[in-house]
């Protein structure tokens, strides 16, 4: 597909801050932190960019945040009203691409007709910004890689295409570390040899960067010559669905925990059913407080679709393995993905759910994905007060 297509990355801006803007003007024009509290060691999730012209980033702690902007306001994680909104940008994505990628919940990769990219990515932006007022920022050109490098380069709000043709010119006199894959480390051993911008790293030797990187090296090179022969991968061709949440702060509460549970097996089961799939294998994914993280999985004798068989699974595996309280984050993901085929003469699927989960997706697909949920959300949680 690489040179047959225009590759578009699509990102909005600040998006969680971008969000909560939207639903509370008040805010529109000031410091806003996503993310917990200063008392509960609370890690900044998403920042407007008022807050980041002081030195505000994601992963930060709140309280260093707040001694960088002391007028920063802060709200808290709010992903069910995130995904809400993002399943809203993807229906826009399938208006304007035939094959598209999601990255994350803010973030995605879209294939369209060579040629078309640049005005393929005026629509889409004014699309959204008229029908969702959010600012988005679009980078163009003919692979993954440049047009994420193009993205960075558009961004806040705006687009720009980067061309392979224009890699000497653009992207050679950059520093290395705007390159994918290009960390602190990497870049440290890339400059104690002379290797400080893209198009250091383009002349130097491959034998030496394998010696010095690996296999890795190779990649990084052709990066910095604007190569990438990676295709895309549309979310109906992945291996895996998978939702997960990460608490504002620690919590030590159970129930806490399985209402979080809940809905994530109902994202989970909504979007299995809306590409037509089943799982076999349902994973749990756990973090604790000292940010060790865990994988649990169980396969099941057949696949499934169903939120509650996906959150009763997830459920086991908690009850299992959940170890000692507190926890940071919750995740579900479903594997092992087939076609919806004809049930067995022994698959059991009670009716009553089947066509209780079709009135729901109908009604999330028409009013998006949070305007019904299980009666359990509605109960107050700790924290949330």
């Amino acid at each position: 597909m690489n040179g047959k297509r225009d590759i578009l990355l699509c990102d909005l801006d600040a998006f969680f801050a971008s969000v909560e803007q939207l639903d509370k003007p008040e805010l529109g024009g000031k410091p806003v932190i996503v993310g917990g509290t200063p008392e509960t060691r609370g890690v900044v999730a998403a920042c407007s960019y008022e807050a980041r012209k002081y030195g505000v980033r994601s992963a930060m702690p709140v309280k260093k945040a707040l001694e960088l902007c002391p007028r920063s306001i802060i709200v808290p994680v709010n992903m069910r009203r995130y995904r809400e909104v993002s399943d809203r940008v993807l229906a826009i994505f399938d208006r304007f691409a035939p094959q598209i990628e999601p990255v994350s919940v803010d973030e995605a990769y879209l294939a369209v007709k060579k040629g078309t990219g640049i005005d393929t990515a005026r629509a889409i932006r004014s699309a959204v910004k008229r029908e969702l007022e959010l600012p988005i920022s679009i980078g163009i050109s003919a692979n993954k890689l440049l047009s994420k490098i193009a993205c960075g380069m558009a961004k806040p709000d705006s687009m720009k295409a980067l061309w392979p043709e224009d890699v000497p010119e653009v992207l050679w006199p950059l520093p290395v570390r705007i390159l994918p894959g290009v960390g602190p480390s990497t870049e440290k051993k890339l400059k104690l040899h002379g290797i400080k911008t893209v198009g250091d790293l383009a002349g130097f030797s491959e034998e030496a960067l394998v010696r010095l990187l690996g296999q890795h090296g190779k990649t990084l090179q052709k990066y910095a010559r604007g190569v990438d022969e990676r295709e895309l991968e549309p979310e109906r061709e992945a291996r895996s669905i998978s939702e997960e949440t990460t608490f504002p702060h620690d919590i030590p509460d159970k129930i806490y925990v399985m209402n979080a549970l809940m809905e994530l097996s109902e994202g989970v089961g909504y979007r299995l059913r809306r590409k037509g799939l089943k799982a076999k294998t349902i994973s749990l994914k756990l973090r604790f407080a000292d940010f060790t993280t865990i994988t649990r999985d169980t396969t099941l004798a057949e696949g499934t679709d169903r939120d509650l068989e996906i959150y009763r699974t997830a459920k086991a595996l908690f009850d299992r393995c959940s170890g000692r309280p507190p926890w940071r984050l919750v995740g579900v993901k479903a594997a092992g993905l087939e076609g919806c085929r004809q049930l067995s003469l022994f698959s059991y699927a009670p009716e009553k759910e089947t066509k209780i989960n079709l009135v729901k997706d109908r009604l999330r697909d028409k009013y998006g994905r949070d305007i019904l949920f299980s009666a359990n959300r509605l109960m107050k949680r700790k924290g949330e007060e």
